[in-house]
């Protein structure tokens, strides 16, 4: 069973009263956050985009009855539009698309649940391609800055001291 990116990083009970990211501030608070949770490495952001976009040209294969590669392959616009769809969706309700749950990642917004709505627009800007490359020094691509979200763990890594 697959549990919402908030619940598996313990972000429980009514908004606002759940536990979020180290340093959080909420949202109506005058004092600015002092950190954000760790960005998830660009290898398995990349990995999680692979793994979504073959499912997308899986999904469309199989709707239209056209083979994946060859001459009558699905037509890659059809493919975009599959990909848009399931990965805005699924970041929306559960923090998180398939190819992110097989790599441990989850996408959130600023109080630590998924970005809802946020999530077509941020997909939108990862479909056209250069957004993704462009990023802060955090880290963060274009599309996550202007989603206001954070691609992060979804089980926070753990170094061991000793």
């Amino acid at each position: 069973m697959f549990l919402p990116c908030y619940e598996v990083l313990g972000v429980l009970g009514k908004p606002g009263h759940g536990a979020t990211y180290p340093g959080h501030v909420p949202e109506n608070s005058l004092q600015p956050s002092t950190s954000m949770p760790e960005i998830a490495g660009f290898g398995r952001r990349l990995i999680a985009l692979l793994i979504d976009w073959v499912v997308a040209m899986l999904t469309v294969a199989v709707v239209t009855s056209t083979p994946v590669y060859g001459g009558d392959a699905v037509a890659s616009a059809w493919v975009l539009l599959a990909f848009w769809i399931e990965v805005s969706i699924l970041d929306a309700t559960l923090g998180f698309s398939i190819g992110k749950r097989i790599t441990g990642i989850c996408v959130v917004g600023p109080n630590g649940r998924p970005i809802g709505l946020r999530a077509f627009v941020r997909t939108a800007l990862v479909c056209l391609v250069v957004p993704p490359l462009l990023q802060n020094k955090e880290g963060r691509g274009l599309q996550d800055v202007v989603a206001g979200s954070v691609i992060t763990y979804i089980r926070p890594r753990t170094t061991s001291v000793e």
